[in-house]
């Protein structure tokens, strides 16, 4: 392998060329994925090597998610004619997304308050969390002795799940790309790089080792789309070898070792993503509309109710603004993540960001070099930087939770950003990174 040569004693993560950066993910044990990344004289091109890795993680966990494992498939067929094909399709619907004209726009420091790959949960009152705990009680008994699995989230916030934490983010992200009433708005209104003439060829047709077949696009914007009974349609076939093919999507939920149905359900501002297990269903599309059938029999009037109470008690896009600061804060082992809204994070001066940016490249070499020397244990680390423009960017990791922060038109000290820092962990992460 390439990256063994230019690094035998540790895995390579970038490689640098005049024109060109190569960002490595080890996708899986003995397969890698590399982003070729041009180079530009603008400034606003800084990127984070983390971030891309984070691009195509996200990418891998999606295809297995849809597929099952790259390495599966190539077991099964050496010729790795069905993966090449698995892979082209796919990874070109999910590059779409960040299509900017006739380029790929890929995240810059303009980015460095977010974290991708993580779940962002919506909090709620003891009231509507029993309201919730009902309703997912319900929904897992819509096969009677079958127990179902099921995500439900708020606009684009996590609200509950009944899956392991790993096939939560999996599912959650693609829900949050093209599920949620804000993605299908945007399916909808979105031009298609395919209707303008760029046609992507599936080959043939054939089944993978996960039940989907090659002509098959999950992440193909156009088609996704609500129906009148409140079940998003997910006609993922896109060839007429086979005649009439299901429509609803076979799922390989690898922390669950399960195959499961993905059934979507969505009223108003609440999306509701049921997994039911493929073993369960002999009948196939018949057993699904079954189901169906029963979640608007024994859930509607539950459905209606947690929609109500959540959308009575949501504070907006702002809901998690904190006045004065701008903040990321991430709990890599929860896979979950909280920030300053983007609207807000956008107030900062080009200088915070990059300065911001720069921190993050190098806490993140930091937490590489301490893995690989150490991986079962956490280093807890702080930085406080003043940057040019008079600011402070801080990082600070206490026993693996992450929290990063940029402080503009404050004090001029080390102990007011220590102090910022000590009342933002008291107040909104129960003392987490606080000194005491």
């Amino acid at each position: 392998m390439k990256h063994r040569i230019f690094s035998p004693e540790e895995d390579c993560e970038v490689i640098e060329s005049e024109k060109h950066s190569h960002v490595f993910y080890q996708a899986e044990p003995d397969i890698w994925m590399v982003l070729v990344v041009e180079k530009s004289k603008d400034n606003e091109s800084t990127w984070r090597c983390g971030a891309l890795q984070g691009i195509l993680k996200e990418a891998h966990s999606l295809f297995a998610m849809f597929h099952g494992p790259i390495r599966t498939s190539l077991d099964r067929q050496p010729s790795a004619e069905l993966a090449r094909c698995h892979l082209r399709t796919f990874l070109t619907d999910y590059l779409s997304d960040f299509h900017v004209g006739k380029k790929l726009q890929f995240p810059t420091y303009r980015d460095s308050l977010k974290e991708r790959g993580t779940v962002q949960m919506l909090t709620v009152s003891r009231e509507v969390a029993l309201e919730v705990q009902s309703l997912t009680t319900v929904l897992g008994s819509c096969l009677g002795n079958v127990t179902c699995q099921s995500l439900v989230l708020f606009e684009d916030l996590l609200v509950s799940t009944t899956l392991p934490p790993d096939d939560t983010l999996n599912l959650y992200t693609y829900a949050v790309l093209r599920l949620t009433p804000r993605a299908l708005s945007s399916n909808a209104s979105s031009w298609s790089y395919l209707r303008k003439g760029t046609s992507v060829n599936a080959g043939p047709t054939s089944s993978s080792s996960n039940g989907t077949t090659a002509g098959e696009r999950p992440l193909l914007r156009e088609k996704l789309s609500k129906g009148k009974d409140g079940f998003v349609a997910a006609d993922f076939a896109t060839t007429e070898v086979r005649g009439v093919v299901p429509l609803t999507p076979i799922l390989w939920f690898q922390q669950a070792e399960e195959r499961m149905y993905l059934c979507i359900y969505q009223h108003k501002s609440l999306t509701i993503l049921l997994l039911i297990p493929a073993s369960s269903l002999i009948n196939g599309e018949e057993g699904i509309a079954h189901v169906k059938k029963q979640v608007l029999e024994n859930a509607s009037q539950k459905i209606v109710t947690v929609e109500q109470k959540l959308t009575r008690g949501w504070g907006g896009e702002n809901a998690y603004h904190v006045a004065g600061y701008r903040y990321l804060l991430v709990d890599p082992d929860r896979r979950v993540s909280r920030a300053s809204p983007p609207g807000k994070v956008t107030t900062l001066s080009k200088d915070s960001l990059l300065a911001l940016n720069r921190l993050r490249q190098e806490v993140d070499l930091e937490k590489s070099k301490y893995k690989r020397s150490d991986p079962c244990h956490d280093k807890d680390c702080e930085v406080c930087i003043r940057t040019k423009n008079n600011a402070w960017v801080i990082a600070k990791i206490t026993r693996g939770r992450e929290l990063y922060m940029a402080l503009e038109k404050g004090g001029e000290t080390l102990l007011y950003a220590s102090t910022a820092v000590e009342k933002f962990s008291n107040r909104y992460c129960e003392g987490a990174f606080s000194t005491d």
